[in-house]
């Protein structure tokens, strides 16, 4: 089996499952107690909090611990939302192609009254940062701009964006669940207010997180019942699957150039097979994308079609974001890049690691050719368009 789907989760790494065991067998006390089972807790969560601050260049005492993106990214826009209403403001700035734990909770502020400005990501999948700034206005509360889309992977000029909003004194957040550990981010150089992370991206277990929150930017609780996180999320702390995210994290960021390296390598390389299939596409800009992330679209066919008969080869592949995986509808980013609906459809997206061989790269390249003309000739649209009865896009 060839694993392509590092995007939707990755496999947890041996020296974060040893950690994991670790505390659940000898620090399994509650952090809130007040005995040594619990301080003994208390101090492995707290050395996991410095541990993923020093990652990101911020201060233990602005890591919040969460159950994953989703939560961090709801608790920072809602956050930013509430305190700006008060204050008379209610505009906030995004993008067009963000994860839905960001459009969905922009949809609900809406409903209460909010105005949302989605920017154009154009054709390479870019925020253009003069564009973003003529979007502010005088009432926006928050720009939230994700720091590396989760479909195609393009990374977005985050130091830019966030320079912008210092200088109009707006707060500035990122989702980063997909682009941290897989290059450099300090939040501090990159004028990041509040970040948004995910253990499961990066090796770690799946339910675990973190939201950073710049000191003086204030955060609003979304669960209540309790004082853990100093206040500012209530529930016992996972303190097993926090210390693992730490490992996973420190570890990952451990050669991460020379990591990087050689996975933008084997990127390159099947970029560059999948590319001599006539009538496909890259989506998104070749150069400013995730080492590991390879998206496109192919002429003529369905991407669901593409993805199993590439299972029964065994390739295990997404045709975009595993949290919209049962919808039938194109993915909102492609469209957001200017795929129209019956090119959005036939998508594919490959994101591989340091895990990926050479062999695999040239195995996942020939069976996609085999898998695309395979679906290619039996599909009457593809005869429509090789008779001239349509025309083709790509």
């Amino acid at each position: 089996m060839i694993y392509a789907d590092n995007a939707a989760t990755t496999k947890m790494s041996e020296a974060a499952v040893n950690t994991m065991v670790a505390v659940l067998n000898e620090n399994w006390g509650n952090p809130s107690g007040l005995y040594t089972l619990g301080q003994t807790a208390k101090e492995v969560l707290e050395k996991a909090r410095q541990d993923v601050a020093d990652a990101i260049g911020a201060d233990p005492r602005e890591i919040i611990f969460t159950s994953g993106g989703s939560e961090a990214d709801n608790q920072a826009i809602i956050s930013a939302a509430r305190l700006g209403a008060a204050n008379g403001k209610k505009h906030i700035v995004s993008t067009a192609f963000e994860h839905h734990a960001v459009l969905h909770t922009l949809k609900k502020l809406e409903k209460e009254g909010f105005e949302v400005t989605l920017l154009d990501v154009h054709e390479d999948g870019l925020v253009r940062v003069d564009e973003l700034e003529k979007a502010l206005r005088d009432d926006t509360a928050l720009v939230t701009v994700m720091f590396a889309n989760n479909e195609i992977g393009t990374i977005q000029p985050i130091k830019e964006i966030g320079a912008v909003c210092r200088a109009h004194k707006i707060p500035f957040h990122t989702d980063a669940v997909q682009a941290i550990a897989h290059v450099h981010i300090n939040v501090a150089e990159d004028n990041i207010d509040m970040l948004s992370a995910s253990a499961h991206k990066f090796h770690g277990p799946k339910g675990v997180g973190f939201l950073y929150v710049k000191k003086g930017i204030r955060i609003l609780n979304l669960i209540e019942g309790g004082a853990q996180e100093k206040g500012r999320r209530a529930g016992t702390e996972n303190v097993a699957g926090i210390a693992a995210m730490a490992t996973a994290l420190t570890e990952s960021l451990k050669d991460l150039d020379k990591t990087n390296e050689i996975v933008k390598k084997r990127r390159d390389r099947l970029m560059e097979g999948i590319r001599e299939i006539p009538h496909c596409a890259l989506n998104g800009d070749a150069v400013k994308r995730l080492p590991g992330n390879v998206n496109f679209c192919f002429e003529g066919i369905e991407g669901e079609s593409l993805l199993l008969l590439l299972d029964d080869k065994g390739i295990q592949a997404s045709s975009g974001s595993a949290c919209t995986s049962g919808s039938l509808d194109p993915s909102h980013v492609l469209l957001a890049i200017g795929r129209v609906h019956d090119v959005a459809h036939g998508s594919l997206r490959l994101t591989i690691n340091e895990d990926t061989s050479d062999e695999d790269i040239e195995y996942i390249i020939k069976s996609v050719k085999e898998v695309v003309e395979y679906l290619r000739g039996f599909s009457p649209i593809w005869r429509d368009l090789v008779a001239g009865k349509k025309q083709f896009i790509l």
